[in-house]
């Protein structure tokens, strides 16, 4: 990575740049373990797709943290690519003590970043820091994950070479049976919708991409292994109980996806 890494605090957060006035991470100084930027949140709509996924099948919506903590089925093992401000790797982190994570960042500044600045744990028996280029990690990995996170990109917002058909392809073969790919994109660059055929394309048809956030991010979500059929109303009820249990609304994510009419007929195919 050329450019410097660059900390800024305004009204009480504080960002994460590559040289530039483009954010690479966000964190609220007054609650560092939650999701600050939107693009971040919508990501985290991947755990509404598979059963324990943040909730207790067979409870009702209305049930404590001390239920999700116990019971949190999925995800157990987690990838992300990018660690950024660490954002996501906090909240899994927090929130889901029963999953193993690791963490590709292919910048040792950004770790030290995220460790200095960013409240970034500590935990080897949890928390795997690789430090590696993302791409190479997934391709010669024989390890599989219930959840793959991708959000890696350089100093002018490019994501390189993990915005291609073989990285998708390699991301789909380390999928568990139930395993959810969430990888952030640009609505801003004209490729984004080539970038989600090429998810499709890899995955089989089996990816959708929310409408663009007011930031410019799109997310898209793709599944292997067991098929996805989820009603909206029961995306609805998960997210209430995600709300509950961990403060996170995901609730508007899916009224907006709602009101694009992606998912036919009231539900969500993968």
């Amino acid at each position: 990575m050329a450019a410097s890494i660059d900390i800024r605090e305004e009204a009480g957060v504080r960002t994460l740049h590559f040289g530039s006035d483009w954010v690479q991470g966000a964190m609220r100084i007054a609650r560092p373990w939650n999701l600050e930027l939107e693009y971040t949140r919508e990501m985290m709509a991947s755990l509404l797709l598979r059963e324990g996924g943040g909730i207790a099948a067979g409870n009702p919506p209305a049930y404590s943290s001390r239920v999700l903590r116990e019971d949190s089925r999925f995800p157990r093992k987690v990838l992300l690519i990018g660690l950024g401000a660490a954002s996501l790797t906090k909240f899994l982190y927090r929130n889901f003590p029963l999953a193993k994570l690791t963490v590709v960042e292919i910048e040792p500044a950004v770790v030290a970043a995220a460790r200095q600045f960013f409240k970034l744990p500590e935990d080897p028996k949890r928390l795997k820091i690789v430090i590696g280029d993302g791409v190479e990690f997934v391709i010669n990995s024989d390890k599989t994950w219930d959840l793959i996170l991708v959000d890696g990109f350089d100093a002018d917002a490019r994501a390189g070479a993990l915005d291609t058909p073989a990285f998708y392809l390699a991301a789909r073969s380390r999928l568990s049976d139930s395993g959810i790919m969430a990888v952030n994109l640009l609505s801003r660059r004209r490729s984004f919708k080539d970038s989600v055929e090429r998810i499709r394309t890899a995955f089989e048809g089996r990816a959708l991409a929310f409408p663009s956030c007011d930031s410019g991010n799109v997310i898209a979500l793709a599944a292997a292994g067991d098929p996805v059929r989820i009603t909206l109303g029961d995306l609805k009820e998960q997210a209430s109980a995600l709300k509950q249990a961990t403060g996170l609304n995901l609730l508007p994510t899916l009224a907006r996806l709602e009101q694009a009419q992606t998912c036919a007929g009231g539900v969500l195919e993968l």
